[in-house]
């Protein structure tokens, strides 16, 4: 592949990952993506950009913090495109966290219909009972459930 086609314009990027070109710009300066610049000043992202871009989609569609999406992609690679060594090491960084998430998100599930942990429903059933809201300490929400939740 020529040299010139491992570089996308802004445009191309936004088009093909389905964002605005202002959403890249926005990962950029949040430090998740990065680019440079051609001799007119303009910005150029390697093609690989598209599938970073698809990952921190994937992510924030689960509800995964930018932060923690950073700071899995400053685990990869930045002077090359990601191999598939590197992300499987990302993947099975994840797995834990992704199988904790998934677990709470099924504990809300099935409990959203009964209770989501602020006692409100049924203070003698409720596994999250706040008896005297000693909970209260630990910050505003559904406690029970919000420190199941990964950071």
């Amino acid at each position: 592949m020529p040299a010139d086609e491992l570089w996308l314009k802004p445009g191309q990027v936004a088009s093909r990952a389905g964002v605005a070109v202002s959403t890249l710009h926005y990962y950029e300066q949040f430090g998740l993506i990065s680019s440079r610049r051609t001799a007119g000043n303009r910005r150029e992202y390697r093609r690989d950009t598209l599938r970073l871009v698809a990952f921190i989609r994937a992510s924030q569609t689960l509800g995964i913090p930018l932060a923690r999406i950073k700071a899995a992609l400053d685990e990869l690679p930045h002077d090359r495109p990601p191999s598939k060594r590197d992300w499987a090491r990302l993947a099975r960084g994840w797995r834990a966290d992704l199988d904790r998430r998934i677990e709470a998100l099924t504990a809300l599930r099935d409990n959203l219909a009964g209770c989501i942990g602020c006692g409100c429903l049924s203070l003698t059933a409720c596994p999250y009972v706040n008896p005297g809201d000693v909970l209260a300490g630990q910050g505003p929400g559904a406690r029970g459930l919000v420190t199941e939740l990964p950071s």
